[in-house]
This record gives C-alpha cells, sequence and structure tokens, in this order.
C-alpha cells in the first residue's frame, strides 16, 4: 500500500476527496422510488441512441444544507452543458424552467432526457406530454447510468457553484456565465474541439439563441 502523503498531496486535493460508498452502497436521500420509464426502455426506443444527437440527460445541483438548485441538462453527442436557474429544488420550479426552454425550441428537437429518481422530476408527465418528449428514469441509486451529466455536475461545482453557496438566490449572470466557460473549454473525448463547436454542426443559428 502507498503511504500517506507519499507523493506530496493530500486526498482531500482530488475531486472525489478520497470519498468512497461500500459496495453494495444505494442512495436514498430525496429520492421517490422509480418514477417512470426505465432507462432500458429507451435502448429500445432509440436503437442508435449510442450515436445520436439530441438525446439529454438531466439533474439538479443543490446548495449549501440544501438551499436551493440548479438544474443540468447534458447533450450526449456534444457535451454541451444547458444550466437552468430553478432555485428551488421543488417539481414545480423544475417544470416552469423546464416549460420555458422547450417551448423555445422546435417540436422533438430533443429527442430524450433522463432523470434521475429524484422527487424534483415527479412532475415529469405534464412535460412529456405537453411536448410529446421521450423521458427515461436511470434505476434508483445508479447514477453511473448518467455518467456523463453526474462528471459535468462535478465540474460545475469546480467552476464556481461551490457547496457552500445558498442557491435561493443565485445570479442569472453568473449560471450563463459558468455554462458558457464550461461549453467552450476543449474536451480530448471530442477531439480536442468544445462542446460547442461539436453542438454548433448539429444546429442552425435560429435554433441556437434558445440554448445559449
Amino acid at each position: 500500500m502507498f503511504a500517506r502523503n507519499q507523493y506530496g498531496f493530500s486526498v482531500k486535493q482530488l475531486p472525489m476527496k478520497g470519498k468512497r460508498h461500500p459496495n453494495g452502497y444505494v442512495e436514498h436521500r430525496g429520492k421517490a422510488g422509480q418514477l417512470g420509464r426505465s432507462i432500458y426502455q429507451r435502448y429500445r426506443d432509440f436503437p442508435h441512441y449510442q450515436h445520436e444527437f439530441g438525446h439529454f440527460e438531466a439533474d439538479t445541483v443543490q446548495g449549501k444544507a440544501h438551499r436551493g438548485a440548479v438544474m443540468t441538462l447534458v447533450e450526449r453527442q456534444s457535451k454541451v452543458m444547458i444550466v437552468l436557474n430553478i432555485h428551488h429544488k421543488t417539481d414545480e420550479a423544475v417544470n416552469c424552467q423546464l416549460d420555458q426552454w422547450l417551448a423555445k425550441l422546435p417540436r422533438h428537437f430533443v429527442k430524450s432526457i433522463t432523470f434521475d429518481n429524484g422527487k424534483e422530476f415527479a412532475g415529469w408527465r405534464e412535460i412529456a406530454n405537453k411536448y410529446d418528449l421521450h423521458t427515461y428514469f436511470a434505476e434508483v441509486g445508479a447514477p453511473n447510468q448518467r455518467g456523463l451529466n453526474e462528471n459535468n455536475n462535478g465540474l460545475l461545482r469546480r467552476d464556481g457553484l461551490s457547496k457552500k453557496l445558498d442557491f435561493r438566490d443565485l445570479p442569472d449572470e453568473l449560471v450563463t456565465q459558468l455554462m458558457h466557460r464550461r461549453n467552450n473549454i476543449p474536451r480530448k473525448s471530442l477531439n480536442y474541439r468544445t462542446p460547442l463547436e461539436v453542438f454548433l454542426s448539429h444546429v442552425t443559428e435560429e435554433q441556437l439563441s434558445p440554448f445559449f
């Protein structure tokens, strides 16, 4: 085994700060059980899901002591992140902001959204029915099934949405600034293009404005 501080840094400096869950751990905090259609149905509905543009993963990021939240959506092919400043982690707040965002987009531009089973997504049927949207849910306690979204949430934390902040009064300008910054950083997985560059290759200028 390695000796503590053998390489001149502490585990507290690592992204996960040395924390891990024991084998078999299942996350239950704020979960509502399986809310809707399983993630496995997604592959039956979209056989080419892994290579299609327009599929999003969604989650929320909370502030200090669960005070307030933002909602994040990540498009899988481009890795573009959309951050909605919902202020409160409730299904009403999520639906309000998601409704406003989707209303600006061409119908069926968003092919699907995959959520986790947080209670804030309990109102998914209203959005799905209004926009004829395919919605899916990862298994309870399986954040790895939305790994891209989870990773981007961690990056957003490091960029400035610290756990020390109260998100209830988070300025829209700060949220927009952090979103733009994250979308303009080249990524190795995109052949060193930025998420925004890849995203732009799939959309027209008219379709772009609601996103950014």
